[in-house]
């Protein structure tokens, strides 16, 4: 089996730029296509307004892929990381995260958060593979059908992680 770093490239190019306005009817398509309870593209036009971090990864000039961060005060919080389903299991949303934790810590940023879904297994492999922990939990976080599911929130310390090469 081909491991994340293998299948990224066995890819064809795939780069990660900051989102535009133009690049918000592909990510929103994602975000439908992805989640019961999609962000609106309101949500999305707003994380650009604030100056988020807002990141596009893109196969063949595609969008694949997105990331949403805010920073502040010390610390980053992913708000959200999705990749297309055709491009899933090949280790673009492993290269997205790297990315924004990269970013982060860059800009002097000493912890990472997110919250989670529990029967996201996926994302919790992918987050607990790159050292997050898990610091609490968020009771009824996300909308769900029949109800609400809570959030594992969790934890990452920049400092532990290598800086990136110049």
């Amino acid at each position: 089996m081909a491991t994340a770093p293998e299948l990224l490239k066995s890819l064809p190019t795939a780069q990660i730029r900051a989102m535009t306005e133009v690049d918000l009817e592909d990510v929103f398509a994602i975000e439908r296509a992805s989640y019961a309870f999609p962000w609106s593209e309101g949500i999305f036009r707003d994380c650009l307004r604030v100056g988020y971090v807002c990141r596009v990864l893109a196969v063949q000039s595609q969008v694949a892929g997105y990331g949403v961060m805010s920073m502040g005060a010390g610390e980053m919080h992913v708000l959200n990381l999705c990749i297309a389903e055709k491009y899933r299991c090949r280790g673009l949303g492993r290269h997205m995260l790297e990315h924004l934790l990269d970013r982060g810590a860059s800009a002097g940023m000493t912890d990472a958060f997110l919250e989670v879904r529990p029967s996201n297994a996926a994302a919790l492999r992918l987050y607990r593979t790159l050292g997050f922990q898990q610091i609490g939990m968020r009771r009824g976080y996300y909308q769900a059908t029949g109800g609400r599911e809570d959030a594992c929130v969790l934890k990452l310390t920049l400092r532990t992680r290598c800086a990136p090469n110049s």
